[in-house]
């Protein structure tokens, strides 16, 4: 197989894939091709549909490669389509905001942020994959703690959690823009006192019907987190990729 196939290949690879194609999984599938040679391949790749006017391009996203159709066409896929995408709301949004620069964080944490209860907004995030239980935080109660998934940086075009703005890019923005929770919290350095944290956890603990409350919700938290494994992933909130229907935010 000479460089033009093996280029092809790759293409094809990429196309057919439904989620985004690393260069290791590529590697893997195709025989005495090195990894230099597949990131230079996808290089080529991406620089010509740079160079022509194409309805999708190459593009890196949560640590991989996909197809992605061009977001000056979002509107007219929609039409063909004709599904309707999951929603985000604000507070599921500002949640998710939270979640993403403070991670990881236990709902509680959260809680403290946001000032509400977000029981049922984590429960929603969840289940859209867009979070995950990352473990268990050693305080008493030893509370879930939650992070960001690889769905949720195909969600929003990144390539790992490095891509999301710095706290100086978000504090450049137009703040009439930005939800409340970021234009009011989510630039300010929250600092945790251990030990009032501690004794909060212990009269959440204390208190029975919160303690029930607590049980429904880290039961809902695992069964949410082993459907992460198991379900296909979403698509980009702009993007279509390999005509898969996209998700998007509520005002």
């Amino acid at each position: 197989m000479d460089r033009t196939e093996r280029k092809a290949l790759v293409e094809a690879l990429i196309f057919a894939s439904d989620t985004p194609l690393t260069a290791d999984k590529i590697k893997h599938l195709v025989e005495n091709v090195s990894k230099k040679e597949i990131e230079e391949i996808i290089a080529e790749l991406q620089n010509d549909y740079e160079q022509h006017t194409r309805g999708f391009h190459l593009k890196e996203v949560a640590h991989g490669y996909q197809f992605r159709t061009q977001p000056a066409f979002a509107s007219w896929l929609k039409k063909l389509k004709k599904t309707k995408p999951f929603r985000l709301t604000q507070p599921t949004l500002e949640t998710l905001a939270i979640i993403a620069y403070k991670q990881p964080i236990t709902r509680l944490e959260i809680e403290k942020i946001r000032g509400v209860d977000t029981g049922g907004v984590i429960k929603t995030l969840l289940e859209k994959r867009l979070i995950c239980i990352a473990g268990r935080k050693n305080v008493p109660g030893k509370p879930f703690l939650l992070s960001t998934t690889k769905t949720f940086l195909e969600i929003f075009s990144l390539e790992n959690l490095s891509s999301l703005p710095s706290i100086k890019e978000i504090e450049d923005l137009d703040t009439a823009q930005l939800p409340s929770i970021l234009r009011d919290r989510i630039t300010q350095n929250v600092v945790y006192n251990e030990a009032a944290l501690n004794a909060e956890l212990d009269t959440e603990k204390s208190t029975e019907g919160q303690a029930a409350s607590e049980n429904v919700f880290q039961a809902a938290e695992e069964q949410a987190s082993i459907s992460i494994i198991n379900e296909p992933a979403l698509q980009t909130d702009s993007e279509y990729s390999n005509g898969k229907e996209s998700p998007e935010v509520e005002s």
